[in-house]
């Protein structure tokens, strides 16, 4: 269902993201996005003058990251920004690697990229770029999960369960993925009858 017919507006701003994952040859994945932010007038800055509909913005980055999604290598690169110090950001988002994507993910790229040793849209970039990750990973990680289960006959709650609505515990959805874990909806059940 689409959202309501807006007021009466006119364009001041665009911000288009576009990320992919990709499966590599050794076994890796990259995760790559890249962010352009337009305005239909033109204008200058300190050190340039943009155009209408001209990229005030334009960023790239790539975690590589294997199916545990640890950080294997981050590059990052602006070639469009308001300022000419603005570029000098992307080279420390190195940093990230041998962070893991996971609780605690986005407090430890501030840490590491926050403030005046990054890039506010490049790190704002990182917490899509994890669910991306997440998602590209998916098969890879349940391939993992069963055979593991299968080696100890012993199955890890899946991290989904209770991240949304969906995943709720007592969901019809979670019953139908993982019944072992939809513990909650059968007491609830066994307590109806």
């Amino acid at each position: 269902m689409p959202l309501s017919p807006p007021a009466a507006r006119r364009p001041l701003h665009r911000r288009l993201i576009d990320m992919h994952g990709y499966a590599r040859e050794d076994g890796l994945f990259d995760i790559e996005g890249h962010l352009v932010d337009t305005k239909p007038h033109g204008f200058v800055t300190l050190d340039r003058t943009v155009g209408p509909d001209e990229p005030l913005h334009g960023m790239w980055i790539r975690l590589t990251v294997d199916d545990d999604l640890l950080i294997h290598a981050c590059e990052a690169s602006t070639d469009f920004s308001p300022y000419a110090i603005c570029p000098g950001a992307a080279p420390n988002f190195a940093r990230l690697a041998g962070l893991r994507i996971g609780l605690g993910f986005n407090r430890a790229v501030q840490e590491r990229v926050g403030g005046t040793l990054g890039c506010t849209h490049l790190r704002e970039m990182m917490a899509q770029l994890a669910t991306v990750a997440f998602q590209t990973t998916y098969d890879a990680r349940q391939a993992r999960r069963k055979a593991e289960a299968a080696a100890t006959g012993r199955v890890r709650r899946p991290a989904l369960v209770d991240s949304c609505l969906a995943y709720a515990e007592g969901s019809d959805v979670v019953a139908r993925h993982w019944p072992d874990y939809a513990a909650s909806r059968q007491a609830g059940q066994d307590a109806a009858e």
